[in-house]
């Protein structure tokens, strides 16, 4: 009996897998084009940490007690804008965000030179909250200045702006975008901000960079993959010509418009990807097919 047989070089110091023939063209392919993550202008951090979840994330019901609580309309006002939505990743989904009505006491900690960290003496409301939860937060390592505050985050005023967000944990590729910087994402999550980041929502959720990253990423050991931030960072993405971004943004912002469903997004961005790549008809086949 014949069988097939691959020739592999063990030259690199790399972490490397036993790649079929039509895998190892497409690898080259990426690798001809595709520049590592790391080396984007982006910056990818992890999401804001509370130390104790059952005293700073909240349901509606009791954001609205709590505010019900204020004395003032003007206390009212200002605690309404510190409490602000949170996702955790298993409410990211591809392209989209199913989020669960939860709200995190965004009680931070200040940034040195920008602004100070938040007195929760100035907000009664959520001060009667936490502290019925005293005996937790002032004994959690993950604190500010005081028991009140969230640790320090120099990266605080990321999350009030445009970012991709993905759950660490996924069975697949699960990339959003908040276009608002309405969501602050939980410990569970990362996010992305940083240059040309709105072509990375099509890249990283395109199913060849998920075949590449089932590739190069770790894995849980049941059925999910590890979406962390150096093996994303690792991860080789090409870069479009200027005409080819400039269409992409049309449809971009069809989305970002609703103006097209996530399925024929999600579609144009996979021919999309194809096309950065160069792959041929038997690659692009492929890759659609290798779950099938």
């Amino acid at each position: 009996m014949q069988q097939q047989g691959v020739r592999c070089a063990f030259s690199s110091s790399d972490s490397w897998v036993i790649l079929s023939p039509i895998e190892q063209s497409i690898k080259r392919k990426i690798e001809a084009v595709g520049t590592p993550l790391k080396d984007w202008d982006i910056q990818i951090n992890y999401g804001i940490k509370t130390g104790f979840n059952d005293a700073f994330i909240i349901s509606t019901e009791k954001r609205d007690e709590i505010l019900a609580n204020c004395r003032t309309e003007e206390e009212r006002e200002r605690t309404a804008e510190l409490i602000r939505p949170i996702l955790r990743g298993r409410d990211i989904k591809r392209y989209g965000y199913e989020w669960a009505d939860l709200w995190i006491i965004n009680t931070h900690n200040g940034i040195k030179r920008k602004f100070p960290r938040i007195d929760v003496n100035e907000y009664p409301a959520i001060k009667a909250h936490l502290d019925q939860y005293w005996d937790k937060i002032s004994k959690r390592a993950d604190r500010g200045d005081t028991p009140y505050n969230l640790r320090n985050c120099a990266y605080m005023e990321d999350f009030m702006r445009p970012k991709i967000i993905w759950g660490e944990i996924s069975d697949k590729s699960k990339f959003a975008f908040d276009f608002r910087g309405e969501y602050i994402p939980e410990a569970t999550t990362f996010y992305m901000r940083g240059e040309n980041i709105e072509y990375l929502l099509c890249a990283l959720n395109s199913s060849i960079s998920e075949w590449l990253f089932s590739k190069v990423g770790t894995t849980t050991g049941v059925g999910t993959v590890r979406w962390k931030k150096y093996t994303v960072e690792q991860l080789l993405v090409g870069k479009p010509t200027t005409w080819e971004m400039n269409n992409y943004m049309i449809y971009f912002n069809k989305l970002k418009n609703q103006n097209i469903t996530i399925e024929e997004f999600e579609k144009y961005c996979d021919d999309f990807m194809f096309q950065v790549y160069k792959l041929n008809e038997d690659e692009i086949d492929y890759i659609r097919n290798r779950e099938a």
